[in-house]
C-alpha cells in the first residue's frame, strides 16, 4: 500500500537560513573572511571541476587539511587556558574544511578520499569543542553527499557513505545537533544541514534509516519537534525526515510506536481538524504528518494504539469538517482498517458509515488549494478500498447488518454506484489490455508480471475491490440486492461470469506479503464468492 504521492527532496533552508554559517572563533573571537581562492580559481577556469580536480589535487587538499588539524590539536593542548593563542589555527582549519568542499565536484575521487584515511579525521571533528568547526564539517558533508553531486556516481557514493557510517558519523551528527539552538541563525542552519545529510545518506544507503534510529536518539528529537504547536520551518523538515525514516522500515515503525509515536502524530494532525494550513509549507508539513501516520499504521500493534487513542474518531471528525485534511483522513482510516477488524468495528460503532458513504457516492468536497489532477480519483479509490476493508473486517453480527443495510437504503442507490464504478474501471482496464496487445503485435515483448502490473496501474486493483464488495453483498443472500446486481449486469450486457472472472484473477494473484496463512485465508474467501456466484 503506497503511503505518499509526493517526492521528497528539500531545497535550501527557508526563513533566511540558507547560507552557510559565518565562522566564529573560540570565546567569541571573530575571523574576517574565508580563503576561497581555490574555489574562485576553479570557477574562473575554462575547465570544469571534474577536469580540474585530479588525484594530485586531492592529495594536496588532504595533506593540507591533516596538517591544519594537527596544528590545531597541538595549539589547543599547549594553550588550554588561552583561546586567543589557538584561534589562528582554528581559522586555518576552518579554511581548509571550506576548501575540501570542491571535492563535491569530483565524486569519482571519493574512493581515493576514503583510501587516504581522512574520513575518520573529518568525522571526528563533529565533536570538536568549537561548535563552528563541527558545523563546518556538517556543511562539508552536506556538499559531498548532495544529490546533484552524486548523480551517476552510485558506486563512489556508496564507498563514501559506508566509510562515514563505519566511522560513527550518525552518532556524532545527532550528538552535535543536540548542542545547537534554533534561536541562533547560524546554528539553525547547521540543524537543517544535519537533517539534510541524514536524508542524503538514506538516499544512497537505505539501511541508514534503521541504523540512525538504532544508534541515536534522533527519533525522540524529531518527535519533540513535531509536537510544537506553532508551525515553523524546523517542524516541517522534522516531519519530512520522520516520514522518510518510517517509509520502508517496519523496525522504525514499531520503534516509534513504542515511544508513543502514534499519539504524538495524532496530536500533530488534530491541530487541523477544523482549520486549514495557511501556507504551502504548512500544507506539506500536514501531508508529511499523515504520511508518518499511515506508515505507523502498518504494524498490527500500532493499529491497536491508534484505536485506543481514538484515532478513528478523530479521522471521522476531520472528514465531517471537510477541511484540507479530508482526503488524508480517509487514507489513514484505510490503513488502520486493513486487516484489523477492531478498527472496522469501532468505525461503525461511532457512526462513521454515513460520512464514508457520502464520499463513496461521490460527494467529495474539493479544496481549491489542492491542485493535484487526480485528487478526486485518488480519493474515490481510497474509499473503495475502505469499504472493502469494512466488509473484510466485519463478518457477522449486527454491525455487519448495519453495513449491508447501507446498500439497501434509498432504493439500492449504493449498488447502482458500485456498478457505475465497476463499468468505469472495467472500461479502463479493457482499454489498457487492448493497448498492451497492440504493443505485443509490434514485437515489444512484455512478461505476464509486467502486463499484470500495467493493468493494475490502469485501475484493475480498484475493479477487483469492487468485485470483492459485490461478492460480499451476494453472499449475504439478500434477494433484493441480488436481483439488483443481476438487473444492472444485464443492462450492461454482462453476467455474473464476468464478475467471477475478475475475482478469479484477483484470487490467483494474491501475494504472501502478510504470510502464507493470510494468503490462504484471502484466497479461500475469494473462492467462496466465486462459488456463491
Amino acid at each position: 500500500m503506497e503511503v505518499s504521492n509526493h517526492g521528497r527532496k528539500r531545497k535550501a533552508i527557508d526563513d533566511g537560513h540558507g547560507s552557510p554559517p559565518a565562522y566564529r572563533g573560540p570565546e567569541g573571537y571573530e575571523a574576517n573572511g574565508v580563503d576561497l581562492s581555490l574555489l574562485e580559481a576553479l570557477e574562473k577556469s575554462s575547465h570544469n571541476a571534474v577536469e580540474a580536480l585530479d588525484l594530485k589535487t586531492l592529495k594536496k587538499l588532504v595533506l593540507s587539511f591533516e596538517r591544519r588539524l594537527r596544528d590545531n590539536i597541538a595549539a589547543r593542548l599547549k594553550y588550554v587556558e588561552n583561546p586567543e593563542k589557538f584561534a589562528d589555527s582554528e581559522v586555518d582549519l576552518h579554511d581548509d574544511l571550506q576548501k575540501l568542499k570542491v571535492l563535491a565536484g569530483a565524486p569519482e575521487l571519493y574512493p581515493e578520499l576514503v583510501a587516504s584515511n581522512t574520513v575518520p579525521s573529518i568525522v571526528n571533528l563533529l565533536s570538536h569543542e568549537n561548535a563552528d568547526i563541527a558545523n563546518d564539517v556538517v556543511q562539508l558533508l552536506q556538499d559531498l553527499t548532495d544529490e546533484d553531486a552524486l548523480e551517476d556516481n552510485d558506486e563512489p557514493a556508496r564507498v563514501l557513505v559506508d566509510a562515514l557510517v563505519e566511522n560513527n558519523v550518525l552518532e556524532l551528527l545527532v550528538q552535535n545537533m543536540n548542542r545547537l539552538s534554533e534561536a541562533d541563525s547560524d546554528e539553525a542552519t547547521a540543524i537543517y544541514a544535519t537533517l539534510t545529510v541524514i536524508e542524503n545518506l538514506v538516499e544512497v544507503k537505505p539501511a541508514v534509516a534503521e541504523l540512525v534510529c538504532e544508534r541515536t536518539k534522533l527519533l525522540r528529537w524529531l518527535l519533540v519537534k513535531i509536537k510544537v504547536r506553532e508551525f515553523e520551518g524546523i517542524k516541517q523538515y522534522a516531519s519530512e525526515i520522520l516520514a522518510i525514516l518510517l517509509q520502508n522500515s517496519t523496525a522504525n515503525q514499531k520503534r516509534l510506536g513504542q515511544m508513543n509515536g502514534v499519539d504524538a502524530v495524532l496530536e500533530g494532525v488534530a491541530m487541523y481538524k477544523s482549520k486549514d494550513p495557511k501556507t504551502p509549507d504548512e500544507e506539506e508539513m500536514l501531508e508529511n504528518l499523515f504520511d508518518c501516520l499511515c506508515c505507523l499504521l502498518m504494524p498490527l500493534e500500532n493499529k491497536e494504539r491508534f484505536v485506543k487513542a481514538e484515532g478513528v474518531e478523530l479521522m471521522i471528525i476531520i472528514m465531517k469538517q471537510k477541511k484540507y485534511a479530508y482526503g488524508s483522513a480517509i487514507r489513514a482510516l484505510d490503513f488502520a482498517m486493513t486487516n484489523y477488524p477492531p478498527a472496522c468495528e469501532r468505525f461503525v460503532e461511532v457512526n462513521g458509515l454515513k460520512t464514508a458513504f457520502a464520499a463513496f457516492m461521490g460527494k467529495i468536497p474539493l479544496n481549491k488549494r489542492i491542485k493535484r489532477e487526480r485528487y478526486k480519483e485518488e480519493l474515490e479509490e481510497r474509499v473503495i478500498s475502505l469499504v472493502a476493508s469494512l466488509f473484510a473486517g466485519i463478518l457477522r453480527g449486527s454491525i455487519r447488518d448495519r453495513l449491508l443495510s447501507k446498500f439497501v437504503e434509498n432504493e439500492y442507490e449504493k449498488i447502482d454506484r458500485l456498478m457505475e464504478l465497476y463499468m468505469r474501471y472495467s472500461d479502463r482496464v479493457r482499454s489498457e489490455a487492448e493497448r498492451l496487445d497492440q504493443l505485443e503485435l509490434d514485437d515489444l515483448e512484455l512478461d505476464e508480471e509486467e502486463i499484470y502490473n500495467r493493468k493494475l496501474e490502469s485501475g484493475l486493483y480498484s475493479l477487483q475491490l469492487v468485485a470483492v464488495i459485490l461478492g460480499h453483498i451476494w453472499c449475504s443472500e439478500h434477494s433484493g440486492m441480488r436481483a439488483r446486481i443481476e438487473l444492472l449486469l444485464k443492462q450492461q450486457k454482462l453476467s455474473k461470469s464476468d464478475v467471477k472472472q475478475i475475482l478469479q484473477e484477483y484470487h490467483d494473484n494474491i501475494g504472501d506479503l502478510d504470510g502464507p496463512e493470510e494468503k490462504e485465508r484471502g484466497q479461500a474467501r475469494i473462492q467462496l464468492f466465486i462459488s456463491a456466484m
